[in-house]
């Protein structure tokens, strides 16, 4: 339960969470009698939702007041406004209470009353909360709960609400101010493990199941693990050897840098950023602090192999191995356990973000912190396709790694990235202009297939289009044209990913260089609706079929007669 709740109203979607975590997940937890493992839901408030009523109210914030104005400037008149009567005084003494650094996150009343999260549409911050000076401290407060409140304003947060059938203006916003998890290295505060832990995998490798789940691991805080950039591991076998062509590739995909917490004290001028206090750190400055060795390997270039840990010369590489082939650090057993609890009191499937403090010398105690409780919707629909359909009549695409499960009948728009005009250099300028199209489509209220090259959502150029949700959540299904030298898993901890699942997008992967198929012809023959340098949109008279079948992971999309 929360310490405390200002206001009134709905506590939202991310305090409800905690709560059932903190009340009927953590006291029924399997935890090995022996080992040295505490595992806690750090302490928090709630700001209630009718506390953001109030304050659009008092400085006449509402959408049409905000309508043409970017993300930064929507920000920095939420900074600027001013807070509800007595509100300051309640933050100054939640600083107090609740003393060092705090992840300030939004608690969304809609989602809680839809029963999913819109994964990454709102924005979170971490505050250092340190110091003498309890004013500045309380200022770095405010300034985070507006900015959370201003979220709720952004495009992509807009976008995804038109999305999923919401108007723009449905949301209520509560805040959630928590304890953040972590230990301090001088003037950098982090902790050593942040993960999120899903008890499906949708996208397991050869050798794993679905029901087995997945776990991705990332040093630092989790904004890594949202880029792309993290460890992913089946929890039934945590030391398999991960899905990479060679080591090369695993070199240049693992993570190489870490987020950290600026506790200095050093002032900013830049409040209406999330990442106002965050900074970006290298591998060598987490062996400098101690904590690499538990969680990273050494590559040897002259036997072109890694080992775990970081004794001798060469390439330091995030693998977790001694980590996780720690037989006295119960690591992956504990998240497990986690897993599975929180599967049993919920009914359903989930995902957790969580964090671990482990003891830099011997990785015990190890302090492992809730942060997050998302129940996953399971795929619905009934589909079947045999391998044979996948070369019938009238297939433009056809894929054998489909995430996802049933039938769509009801899209006639198809958006894609123009092969011959796809350029890595140019990614963002391909990604406005696909916002383009699906504001246009958002606003005629008109799903829509998206096919692009690389990985959708993507935060490398280099593999793709780095595009958010919401510059593309008209789409109900996307198709995702492999790259050569791309990764081969795709991340499951990323905001991205989320939207996938909680919004139902089917997913059809093209791999390259194999069998399965997508006819770009066919659609260059379509009438376009709309042609940019890189993008084309176009519709067909009659809707495609769309069959998605989660069993075999088969997929097609094809036309009937006059489409």
């Amino acid at each position: 339960m929360a310490l405390d709740v200002i206001g009134t109203g709905p506590a939202g979607f991310t305090a409800a969470g905690l709560d059932l975590l903190g009340e009927r997940v953590l006291g029924r937890l399997a935890l090995p009698a022996d080992a040295e493992v505490s595992v806690e839901v750090p302490a928090f408030a709630v700001i209630a939702a009718d506390v953001y009523s109030a304050f659009l109210e008092r400085n006449l914030l509402e959408v049409d007041a905000l309508e043409g104005l970017s993300d930064r400037q929507i920000a920095r008149r939420f900074v600027r406004a001013e807070l509800p009567p007595g509100l300051a005084d309640e933050l100054a003494a939640l600083v107090r209470q609740l003393d060092g650094p705090l992840a300030v996150r939004p608690s969304s009343v809609l989602e809680a009353e839809i029963g999913r999260s819109f994964g990454g549409a709102y924005v979170a911050k971490l505050i250092p909360n340190a110091g003498a000076d309890l004013e500045r401290r309380r200022r770095q407060l405010a300034d985070a709960v507006r900015l959370v409140w201003a979220s709720t304003f952004f495009a992509d947060a807009v976008s995804a609400r038109l999305g999923a059938g919401h108007p723009s203006a449905s949301e209520r916003m509560a805040v959630v101010v928590q304890r953040a998890v972590g230990a301090a290295h001088g003037s950098r505060f982090y902790p050593t493990v942040s993960a999120v832990a899903r008890s499906t995998n949708h996208y397991p490798v050869p050798g794993n199941r679905p029901e087995e789940g997945v776990v991705t691991l990332a040093l630092g805080f989790g904004g890594i693990i949202a880029e792309g950039h993290a460890w992913s591991i089946c929890p039934k076998r945590p030391t398999a050897p991960p899905p990479f062509k060679s080591t090369g590739d695993l070199l240049k995909y693992s993570q190489t840098s870490f987020l950290a917490l600026d506790v200095s004290g050093e002032p900013t001028a830049e409040a209406d950023r999330e990442d106002e206090f965050l900074r970006r750190w290298g591998l060598g400055d987490a062996e400098a602090d101690g904590v690499l060795a538990l969680v990273a390997s050494t590559y040897d270039a002259e036997s072109d192999r890694l080992r775990a840990g970081i004794d001798g010369l060469g390439p330091r590489v995030l693998t977790f191995l001694p980590l996780l082939r720690s037989r006295s650090i119960p690591f992956v057993s504990v998240v497990q356990s986690i897993l599975d609890q929180a599967c049993a009191e919920t009914e359903s499937e989930v995902e957790i973000e969580l964090a671990a403090c482990l003891d830099p010398a011997t990785g015990v105690p190890v302090r492992f912190g809730l942060v997050q409780l998302k129940t996953m919707p399971a795929p619905t629909g009934e589909a079947s396709i045999e391998r044979g359909d996948l070369d019938g009549e009238g297939v433009i695409v056809a894929s054998e790694s489909c995430l996802g499960c049933g039938v769509r009948t009801d899209i006639d728009d198809v958006v894609y990235i123009k092969p011959e005009a796809f350029d890595r250099t140019r990614t963002r300028i391909i990604a406005s202009e696909l916002e383009a199209v699906n504001r246009g489509l958002l606003e005629e209220g008109r799903p829509a297939i998206f096919i692009g090259y690389g990985r959708w959502g993507t935060t490398d150029d280099r593999y793709g289009v780095p595009v958010r949700w919401g510059q593309i959540s008209a789409a109900q299904v996307i198709v995702e044209l492999a790259l050569a030298d791309a990764p081969l898993n795709l991340s499951q901890g990323t905001h991205f990913f989320h939207h996938l699942l909680s919004q139902k997008v089917l997913v059809l992967s093209i791999e390259h260089g194999g069998a399965t198929r997508v006819s770009l012809d066919r659609l260059a023959t379509a009438e376009p609706v709309w042609e940019g340098r890189h993008v084309r949109h176009v519709r067909f008279a009659r809707p495609l079929e769309v069959v998605v079948d989660g069993s075999s992971r088969l997929g097609v999309i094809r036309h009937g007669s006059g489409g």
